[in-house]
């Protein structure tokens, strides 16, 4: 399919849009819109949180008649009934006279019968345009629809020897304010945050995001992310900060029955409990995750020490390493970033930067593993 110019700056302006709701549509994906009719502007949108407009409801709302006009989404309108009804219908008896798609929606519920749906009632349909750009941004979404897990981001921040606490434990402050904060964007775009209980029991985190709407330049209101301990022998205690904050926090524990005897405890103080397989003697990582996924995690966030993020690494599980490196020296005694067995040059992991920058004194650096990890 050959695209005009006018497509694709209709379709940049769509994944704007739906880059709007990164912080506030889960477990939705999140879609822009752009309605056009006689080579103007006239509707856009995007998804608001669950339960809400979707996008092309809020552009149709926005452009007044459409008929004979065009819409670009970011992502294939839906066809089946959910919290709203199918925008497929919408779009049919609005008028509209074609449709522009970046991506197909990999839900099962949707899987193409959008598009058909379109088709078959007369409306050209013209997709894959900024494909690779439209699946990053629901990268999460697509991945748990395709593989049944979230997207597993795991965030470090580490003295430029990559040190992440002293041998003590201190570990407050690596980074700087603005890396800080950086971070709490992180957490914004994250479903669930996972921790560990020796992060926990060091030092007593809320994990709760504190950063505005306002500070992200969105409109809608923020969500707390689910908060997640792996625990497995069940250490944590009933007065933990979390329990105290907004939000639900959830404990990831071994099976069996002196487990769910100790679990009581926590649940009276505010927490889930579930209980999952042992894998090598500790919590099945895997089976956690599709666990957040059957929950709608789209994109989780481990914030923990060197055992459960290199156990994360090191079966697998990685889609997304984000490190702040802070220009200091901690030496030699003080706690790596991961615990990885690796012997050999040969067996390394290998990875590929995607982004780097500076955030305030610090550098962030995004990287992906490389497709054969």
């Amino acid at each position: 399919m050959s695209f005009s110019v006018t497509d694709r700056e209709m379709m940049s302006e769509a994944l704007k849009l739906a880059a709007q709701g990164r912080f506030t549509t889960s477990p939705n994906p999140t879609v822009g819109c752009v309605i056009v009719a006689d080579g103007k502007v006239v509707g856009q949108g995007f998804t608001r949180p669950a339960g809400g407009n979707h996008a092309e409801i809020e552009a149709l709302q926005s452009a007044g008649d459409v008929t004979g006009a065009t819409a670009y989404v970011s992502l294939e309108p839906c066809s089946h009934q959910g919290r709203t009804g199918p925008c497929v219908d919408a779009l049919i008896t609005a008028g509209i006279a074609r449709v522009v798609i970046a991506c197909e929606d990999p839900n099962p519920q949707v899987a193409g019968s959008g598009i058909k749906k379109l088709q078959d009632a007369g409306i050209q349909v013209d997709s894959g345009l900024l494909e690779d750009q439209a699946r990053d941004i629901n990268k999460g979404f697509i991945k748990r629809q395709e593989e049944g897990t979230p997207w597993v981001l795991v965030k470090m921040a580490a003295s430029l020897d990559g040190r992440t606490a002293m041998a003590s434990g201190q570990s407050q402050w690596i980074t700087t304010p603005p890396a800080r904060q950086d971070v709490q964007r992180l957490r914004a775009a994250s479903c669930a945050i996972i921790t560990g209980i020796g992060t926990q029991l060091m030092d007593d985190p809320s994990l709760t995001v504190r950063i505005s709407s306002e500070e992200l330049g969105v409109q809608d209101s923020l969500q707390q992310p689910l908060r997640v301990v792996v625990d497995s022998k069940l250490q944590m205690s009933a007065t933990a900060r979390m329990f105290e904050q907004p939000g639900a926090t959830l404990i990831a524990t071994l099976e069996g029955e002196s487990q769910r005897e100790k679990s009581q405890a926590l649940i009276e103080a505010g927490a889930e409990v579930i209980f999952l397989p042992a894998m090598a003697e500790h919590i099945d990582l895997q089976a956690l995750l599709v666990a957040l996924a059957a929950r709608g995690c789209n994109q989780v966030m481990v914030e923990a020490g060197a055992g459960l993020a290199g156990a994360f690494i090191a079966e697998g599980l990685l889609d997304e390493l984000v490190c702040y490196w802070a220009p200091k020296l901690f030496g030699n005694d003080a706690r790596p970033m991961f615990n990885l067995p690796i012997r050999t040059i040969d067996a390394h992991l290998a990875l590929s930067v995607k982004d780097m920058r500076m955030i305030g004194e610090d550098i962030r650096v995004t990287l992906y593993p490389d497709k054969d990890y």
